[in-house]
């Protein structure tokens, strides 16, 4: 946002930046009550993390000896709050600063913050309650009462919609999403590129399975959904969750699942793997991924995979505060109330 310091834009714009105070503070106030501990996870971190089309920011750590060793700031405190829960923490959360390079716009700051939570020994089905009930404190805090973003309304009272991913391609896109994905989870990319341009769509050459799945999602299922109520977005494909446990009825999908209020996004949610061997799997494949696609790998942290081993069953959760603040507030953008909005 062009000159935010200046005191008439920064006067058209603290209502909203008062509404974000009180909605932290309602939501903190929430956890503290369910014996909720806040954590403050470093930021710097050996790995940003090992998504494919994740991208960290890097920099270098100059030890007393001068020498100098590669670190990055995290995409999300996920790695060192899951060391928490396998160092004895049973119920953890953290309002924290994150960075995620290659995203800027209206849904989107490279600096943002995350509220991030963990449940052990609780279903995964527990985090969708509970972010129904952050987004009606978000609502009742800004004095709104619903959520809005542009022409679009939620109301966070109603009781949320609960659709799975193949139920939603098939309403929204016409295709059958679990006929393109083989028993044993592995994915048939042809048969998505048929299935789409039987739907009337169209796929570049190379395109991957997960390519064409974004795209569908992006283009058909996405804007149907948190429309007049919440949408829970559920079983994603195993390929598409690569840090949760798959369901056990049907191998071809995985626990996690994401929300939506006026067709954005808020909330990403796992049944949390635990086991380090297929974890280590999933990281490596996702690096090679990456590798393929942008010609970079980030390294894995070793600690973190040591520390599966000990991490007991848990659900775990990360929702974009910025963007539930501007849906409370009904504001355009992200940068409307973010305090001091980054540069450029």
């Amino acid at each position: 946002m062009d000159q935010w310091w200046r005191p008439e834009v920064h006067e058209g714009r603290r209502a909203g930046l008062m509404a974000r105070n009180r909605i932290r503070q309602a939501i903190g106030g929430w956890l503290a009550a369910r014996d909720f501990v806040e954590v403050d996870p470093a930021a710097l971190q050996v790995s940003p993390g090992n998504e494919a089309h994740l991208h960290g920011f890097a920099t270098t750590a100059i030890g007393n000896d001068g020498a100098g060793r590669g670190m990055y700031l995290h995409t999300s405190p996920e790695f060192a709050m899951k060391k928490l829960l396998a160092a004895g923490e049973q119920r953890i959360a953290a309002f924290t600063h994150v960075w995620r390079n290659r995203e800027r716009g209206a849904l989107h700051s490279p600096e943002f913050t995350m509220l991030e939570w963990y449940r052990v020994g609780e279903d995964y089905t527990v985090l969708m309650e509970d972010v129904a009930a952050f987004a009606r404190l978000a609502a009742e805090a800004s004095g709104a009462g619903v959520l809005r973003f542009r022409d679009r309304s939620c109301d966070p009272a109603l009781p949320f919609e609960r659709v799975s991913v193949a139920e939603a391609f098939a309403d929204h896109a016409g295709i059958d999403l679990l006929a393109t994905i083989r028993a044993d989870g592995t994915t048939d990319a042809p048969a998505l590129r048929a299935a789409m341009e039987a739907a009337g769509m169209k796929a570049a050459p190379d395109d991957t399975w997960s390519d064409m799945l974004s795209r569908v999602l992006v283009e058909r299922v996405e804007p149907h959904l948190g429309h007049g109520r919440l949408t829970v977005l559920d079983r994603y494909p195993a390929a598409e969750a690569a840090l949760a446990r798959r369901c056990p009825d049907d191998p071809r999908v995985a626990e996690r699942f994401e929300v939506y209020a006026c067709g954005v996004e808020l909330a990403n949610g796992f049944g949390e793997l635990t086991d380090p061997a297929e974890q280590r799997r999933r990281f490596e494949a996702e690096m090679d991924e990456k590798a393929r696609v942008y010609g970079e790998r980030y390294p894995l942290d070793e600690e973190f995979l040591a520390a599966l081993a000990l991490m007991p069953a848990a659900s775990g959760i990360a929702m974009g505060f910025d963007r539930l603040v501007m849906l409370a507030t009904g504001a355009p953008s992200i940068d409307h109330i973010l305090w001091t909005p980054v540069a450029g």
